[in-house]
């Protein structure tokens, strides 16, 4: 039976060949873009194709915006699916219930535009299968969502009147290959653009720009098409295409992206290109550029926007890769496919690797055992070709991409090989990357994802399993650190070891945003908020920034584990060692400064001399004498690496690295005492100096006249998304276990309370319903009249076998919404394994804006190492520095919410000061806790002592 054109498995008819994108030429050019005409049907058999006729009346046709998505633009719905297809694997055949976008746009040709030679029709991306005709007269049909097309026109173009239709169905065999872990959006989501294509014009041209860092030489070949002059006026360079030449050059790298100024010239076109010399190679087992081992600091990036989905601007490209620069990353993974060809025009100007991804994933395939799996048959191999092709030969005059990956999640099989084996045909200037093949058959590097921290050190060893070849090879984590909710943990101790072992060359953090879709009545929703049977819920919010681009908590951890200049040394002898990690780029760039900080407040700054370290050198300099030395406050040196002048990327001034070096940590915590406990006349309080307790329960009523509520012993936290870890994992998660065990619905039997000379003592079993297991806590209060001293030990009772998510207190502030001061680190939230960015000094903050707005609530906001902390009057002190946090909903209210918008603040300022807190891990997708970072029940004891009074205000 003859297949339609969307269930073909080819990749279309009538395109012309592929060939080389480009941004700037004297051709003529047309947008297309802007509001067309637009009509949904249900099915794609829609028999009405009467529409791509001219004189078509299409006056009761709704209008859309393209670029973009139509069901984003109130015509069906989105859904979200991560491996699973959204319909039966039944290949290549789609459902017959197939949303079919017809969509319709008339033009004029502008006043000027030639009359002579030829035009090509250029469609940058649609989703998932197009059908294009002009003025009446089919073009042709494709598929390759992510890569561009382009038809043939200038016969049928008009001076005015010109009618262009597309009909985009949703679904098709195209979508077979496309299932990458991201929304379904149909539409046509990239530009649409009618080019004239004079006579004698570039058409497809490859710069080949090489650069040798033994002489400091780069060759420059420009293969053309059609033969003309390359002149690189800044080199003297006038050659013509086809010939290498040779001359003096700066290289391109990402920490120095020098890129020169070129034009193409053909008899009938002039290109501008931008030319960056750069040598990528594979020795000694280790990706080099210009002779040097790159070490990736990278991240995944799907295009995404919150409003219009993959149709994403200029501007907002240009922001996204600013936002990378400015958190020390350098390097991109275009998962699964390739980006705009705009994106790469700014990795190349500011300076990012690129890892280029084909438009290829079929991991719903997967369920199944790989049964048809189309990587793996035959009649597919033209599809994968075809777009391997697409991808290389738009992207390949890019200095900025580094490998070519044949595309993510396929199994394995003839067609990955056919693709390899085109690709180092066409292109042997770079290396080839795949991940879902572990013999490496067709590729220059092991890579691999989610793989935890003992094996990752095992094949920086080079003990790790597998064939020769393998074991030769690069390693390169393509994903890990899912960032994924509160999170992710466990990024130093990854660094570390890509820093130690020279075969390990870093990794790419999955993923760059959340792919929240802007939403009236959840802010952002993810996955099954439009009604999709099936979904994969949040899953699809794992992102280092949010769905409008503020940095997460993660990406700033991310930045300060990835700085590319080491700062350490010991604070008392003033000695600090200088470590510079970049590739290529010594110091020059950077100036240093240092301040000397007591309590958190600085007293002194100054700069301090470094000289221009090398890549991957050292130099050791002394700090001043410091200021007159305090055994009662808590001194520190911070040291940090700012810009020196205005980058292409960042401001002078911007921080780059940082270090705190502790001198002295003088806190003593004063013990309050004297003060007897008195009952009330009726016998139902205990007042102790100010505090007043409930004389039945010995909860803390009050200090003076701040209402307290609720003070006791808390082990629950509103578990994380890597808590609750991933669902396909057999078995369960820590959150899982927590609640089989009822850590959240803990119960408190109050066993004495016992007024005494020195104080009040209050002691609790505290222990999940079912359970013989609990933890056994005293209060132990003292006060010196005014100031409240709480001494709290927790002692565990029973074989816990899980552990606590935190031990701490938590207590009730009611009315207390407003400012927060505190002195620990900050400025943002930090876990125990997510600290590295926590700097100590003192903040000051609101208490909603303490909050981190992941878009599925959950633990968050807790500030580490508190020294003390002022909130709603009351001031805490410990000299235990246990983390603080303050919110205005309760723990149990914050587990309950689904979106942000289901937490309604309250009256009550809820506060948690937790001894130890369960670290985070990556578990949503990837391992869970280092063993150092888990909080263990037993048998250890627990205590916290803290003192309570009011501030001054």
């Amino acid at each position: 039976m003859e297949l339609p054109h969307h269930e073909d498995v080819s990749p279309g008819t009538g395109s012309l060949p592929p060939r080389a994108w480009y941004a700037t030429s004297d051709a003529a050019t047309l947008s297309l873009n802007g509001p067309w005409r637009f009509r949904l049907s249900p099915t794609a058999d829609t028999e009405d194709d009467t529409f791509a006729a001219a004189g078509y009346d299409c006056g009761a046709w709704d209008e859309i915006a393209v670029p973009g998505h139509w069901v984003l633009q109130g015509h069906g719905a989105p859904r979200y699916t991560n491996m699973l297809y959204p319909f039966p694997l039944d290949p290549p055949r789609v459902p017959t219930e197939n949303p079919t976008g017809d969509h319709l746009r008339t033009f004029d040709l502008p006043d000027g535009w030639p009359r002579d030679g030829a035009a090509v029709l250029r469609f940058d991306g649609v989703e998932s299968c197009a059908r294009v005709w002009l003025n009446g007269t089919e073009l042709g049909d494709f598929k390759g969502s992510r890569l561009p097309h382009e038809f043939a026109v200038g016969e049928l173009l008009r001076p005015a009147g010109n009618v262009l239709a597309v009909r985009v169905h949703q679904w098709s065999a195209g979508s077979y290959l496309e299932d990458q872990d991201q929304w379904w959006l149909p539409g046509i989501f990239r530009d649409v653009t009618l080019l004239h294509r004079p006579e004698g014009c570039a058409r497809d041209f490859f710069v080949h720009a090489a650069y040798d860092h033994r002489t400091g030489t780069g060759t420059l070949r420009v293969d053309s098409d059609v033969q003309g002059h390359v002149t690189v006026a800044e080199l003297g360079i006038d050659a013509a295409t086809g010939e290498e030449v040779a001359a003096a050059v700066e290289p391109w790298t990402a920490e120095t992206p020098r890129l020169y100024d070129a034009t193409l010239a053909t008899p009938g076109e002039r290109v501008a290109l931008r030319v960056g010399f750069r040598t990528v190679a594979l020795e000694d087992g280790t990706i080099k550029v210009n002779g040097r081992t790159l070490l990736f600091r990278g991240v995944n990036r799907h295009e995404f926007h919150p409003e219009t989905g993959r149709t994403v601007d200029l501007e907002t490209m240009r922001a996204d890769v600013l936002l990378m620069k400015r958190h020390n990353i350098n390097a991109v993974r275009t998962s699964h496919y390739p980006p705009h060809p705009a994106f790469l025009d700014l990795c190349d100007e500011l300076g990012l690797w690129v890892i280029d991804e084909c438009d290829l994933e079929t991991h719903g395939f997967g369920a199944v055992g790989w049964r048809a799996n189309p990587a793996d048959d035959a009649r597919w191999t033209p599809a994968l070709l075809d777009r391997a092709a697409r991808m290389v030969e738009r992207d390949k005059n890019h200095p900025s991409v580094v490998l070519w990956s044949l595309g993510n999640e396929c199994g394995t099989g003839r067609g990955l090989t056919a693709m390899a084996d085109w690709i180092r045909a066409r292109d042997d200037s770079r290396l080839l990357h795949y991940e879902g093949d572990r013999s490496c058959a067709d590729t220059d590097v092991y890579s691999r994802m989610y793989a935890d921290h003992a094996e990752v050190e095992r094949i920086g060893r080079g003990e790790d399993d597998g064939p020769d070849k393998r074991r030769r090879l690069p390693f390169l984590l393509c994903e890990y650190a899912h960032a994924m909710g509160n999170g992710p943990g466990g990024l130093s101790e990854y660094q570390q070891l890509f820093e130690t072992y020279d075969r390990l060359q870093g990794g790419f953090v999955w993923e760059w945003i959340d792919h929240g879709i802007a939403h009236p009545a959840y802010e952002y929703a993810y996955g099954g908020d439009f009604g999709e049977e099936l979904h994969d819920g949040n899953f699809v919010c794992d992102g280092l920034v949010f769905p409008d681009r503020t940095p997460s908590p993660g990406l700033v951890e991310y930045k300060k584990v990835i700085e590319p200049v080491r700062i350490e040394g010991d604070g008392p002898s003033g000695t600090v060692a200088i470590s510079n990690l970049h590739d290529f780029a010594d110091l020059s760039h950077l100036v240093f400064t240092w301040s000397y900080e007591k309590d958190g407040t600085t007293v002194a700054e100054g700069a301090l001399t470094v000289p221009p370290v090398g890549p991957g050198e050292r130099a050791e300099v002394d700090l001043p004498s410091p200021p007159r030395r305090d055994p009662d406050a808590e001194t520190q040196w911070t040291v940090r690496a700012a810009l020196a002048e205005d980058t292409a990327w960042a401001a002078k001034g911007h921080v780059v690295a940082w270090a705190q070096l502790p001198v002295e940590y003088g806190m003593i915590l004063p013990v309050p005492g004297g003060a007897t406990p008195t009952k009330d006349a009726d016998g139902r309080r205990i007042t102790l100096g100010a505090a007043s307790f409930d004389a039945r329960t010995g909860a803390l009523l009050a200090l003076h006249d701040r209402e307290i509520t609720g003070l006791r012993l808390d082990v629950w936290r509103a578990p994380t998304d890597n808590d609750n870890g991933m669902p396909w994992r057999p078995e369960p998660s820590v959150a899982a276990r927590w609640r089989a065990l009822g850590l959240h619905r803990m119960q408190h039997r109050v066993e004495a309370v016992e007024p005494t000379g020195e104080g009040l003592t209050v002691r609790t079993r505290v222990a999940p319903a079912a359970s013989d297991l609990a933890l056994r806590t005293e209060y132990h209060w003292a006060s010196d009249g005014s100031k409240l001293l709480l001494r709290m030990s927790v002692t565990p009772e029973g074989d816990w076998s899980v552990p606590l998510p935190r031990i701490g207190i938590r207590f009730g502030l009611p009315g207390a919404a407003g400012r927060v001061r505190w002195f620990g680190g900050g400025p943002g939230e930090a876990y125990p394994d997510t600290a590295a960015a926590s700097l100590i000094g003192v903040w000051e903050s609101d208490v909603d804006a303490l909050q981190t707005p992941y878009v599925r609530p959950q633990e968050n906001g807790a500030r580490a190492a508190v020294r003390w902390a002022e909130v709603g009057g009351l001031r805490v002190e410990s000299d235990g520095a246990p983390a603080f946090t303050a919110r205005r909903w309760t723990t149990e209210q914050l587990d309950a919410a689904r979106h942000r918008t289901d937490l309604t603040p309250g009256d009550t300022v809820w506060v948690n000061l937790d001894i130890d807190r369960h670290g985070i891990g990556t578990q949503s997708c990837g391992p869970g806790v280092l063993p150092q970072y888990e909080l263990p029940a037993g048998p250890r004891p627990s205590s916290l002592s803290c003192i309570f009074s009011l501030t001054d205000g």
